[in-house]
């Protein structure tokens, strides 16, 4: 039987990409990862959370926890986020950027070429240079820093 704290955590990643609109689509998206769930056990998960419906920058409105942070996504390593036009650097405590990157990663976000983890920095690298702004505005809000 599968545990609902590792349902909880899958659905916590799920929010932080802001791709979702309906609770269906929740419940596909935690099948697509392995982890069955029906629209009450979702509605029941998303109320725990304490997630909200909001508008996305594009005017979607999509699941979200509040604040943004996602359990378990180890913002308070996390020191700063900085890009330029092509990159993000993500600054994090001695020792700590290797879980930060890992972390990342399993997020499987559609707009992140690549991650690079160093000892206390992370590079990431967006698909596409257009994202880089907004990319580095959802690591932010991601890393609990605004």
């Amino acid at each position: 039987m599968e545990s609902s704290k590792s349902r909880r955590s899958a659905l916590r990643k799920l929010l932080a990409m802001g791709e979702a609109s309906t609770q269906s689509e929740l419940c596909r998206m935690l099948a697509e990862r392995g982890h069955r769930a029906t629209q009450s056990t979702v509605s029941r998960d998303l109320k725990l959370l304490g997630a909200q419906r909001i508008h996305r920058d594009d005017g979607e409105l999509v699941y979200r926890l509040r604040g943004g942070t996602v359990a378990g996504f180890p913002g308070e390593m996390v020191t700063g986020v900085e890009h330029n036009e092509a990159m993000i650097v993500i600054r994090t405590r001695v020792g700590r950027a290797q879980a930060v990157g890992l972390e990342l990663d399993a997020l499987k976000w559609s707009s992140v070429l690549g991650t690079l983890a160093g000892d206390d920095t992370v590079l990431v690298i967006p698909k596409n240079t257009t994202q880089t702004v907004e990319l580095a505005r959802r690591l932010r809000e991601l890393a609990g820093l605004g």
